[in-house]
């Protein structure tokens, strides 16, 4: 299959990397001696948990908002969220002296909005789902100008994202599979987009939790689908793909070999697995890679990187969660 005729290159996410160096870190890959022995391979862990915001969406963000024009920044920029991308904007906009407005359903956690109001930015808490947040975003391009800068299916968003796979294959070029948090497939593509170009035998996994998945299930339909959202400890990972899709479905349906589902109970062991061999403090999202390996729906036939993707988690159920204790997602309790 083909990518789309403008769909960002390696070429791209190489200029991209150039364009974010000065807002965004090179991540460490660090040695998951645990998982490594459950896996019986080599299990790195990429850690964009240590970007400023504390996730990955600094990259693409940092080179969206690196490629506006004059016009553009006096007038503006917005987008809808889940959370992370949000706060990317937010950040990335503040640096560059842009005026931000973000807007997010009222699923997002409120640890995640007060992140964002901090650094500057018009929040604005819009229904029960990504797509009606996203058409106040768009009310607000018709009506005031703005520039959406949306969180994945983006060309510039993807790019940022991709210098992951830059740096993953430059400090590991013997790897065999990049893991991935998938959700409407930002991520992933530009990762599969750079280390398919250098590497073009290396496996590119998504994974995603059970109920929700957009990427999952349109990939499966062979189209994009709608789906219903639902309260989940991998917040991050909620909200369509878009049924209008210009660039991560056919990327994803190009270039990603495997997605794999978890269900909560799995991402909630995932994310104590972390905590405890690791020592890490990561959001549901950033620990469903460990969390397939450790229920048994991972295989994998060399070294491998999984994308630790982000740190944003409400802090109490973090703490209830890395002591073994229920964590309630809407009418149900979920515990390891």
């Amino acid at each position: 299959m083909t990518l789309p005729e403008s769909a960002p290159t390696l070429a791209d996410i190489r200029v991209a990397r150039g364009a974010i160096a000065g807002l965004a870190l090179r991540t460490p890959a660090v040695a998951a001696p645990a998982l490594s022995a459950l896996a019986g391979n080599e299990i790195l862990l990429k850690l964009e948990t240590l970007q400023p915001i504390g996730a990955f969406k600094l990259r693409g963000a940092a080179n969206a908002v690196s490629r506006l024009t004059e016009e553009q920044r006096r007038r503006g920029i917005g987008c809808c969220s889940t959370g992370n991308h949000g706060r990317a904007i937010a950040y990335a906009a503040a640096r560059a002296s842009v005026r931000a407005t973000i807007c997010l359903s009222d699923l997002v956690p409120d640890t995640k909005v007060r992140a964002i109001q901090l650094l500057g930015a018009d929040v604005r808490r819009i229904g029960n789902s990504q797509d009606e947040a996203q058409g106040e975003i768009d009310r607000l391009v018709r009506s005031e100008g703005l520039t959406d800068i949306p969180p994945f299916d983006h060309p510039h968003v993807i790019a940022g994202q991709g210098t992951i796979a830059l740096e993953l294959l430059e400090d590991r070029p013997d790897l065999a599979a990049i893991v991935v948090p998938l959700s409407g497939g930002g991520l992933i593509s530009g990762i599969a987009i750079a280390a398919k170009a250098l590497k073009p035998d290396i496996r590119i996994i998504g994974v995603s939790m059970q109920n929700g998945a957009a990427m999952h299930e349109s990939l499966a339909a062979g189209r994009p689908v709608e789906v219903t959202e639902v309260p989940s400890l991998a917040d991050s990972l909620g909200g369509g793909i878009g049924l209008g899709n210009r660039w991560t479905f056919p990327i994803c349906r190009a270039l990603v070999d495997e997605t794999i589902l978890v269900s909560e109970q799995e991402i909630y062991r995932g994310m104590q697995a972390l905590f405890g061999d690791q020592k890490l403090v990561t959001e549901g999202a950033a620990s469903v890679g460990p969390a397939a390996l450790i229920a048994g729906k991972l295989k994998l036939d060399g070294p491998a990187a999984m994308v630790i993707s982000g740190c944003n988690v409400d802090p109490d159920q973090f703490l209830a969660i890395a002591g073994g204790r229920p964590v309630t997602l809407g009418d149900q309790a979920v515990r390891g």
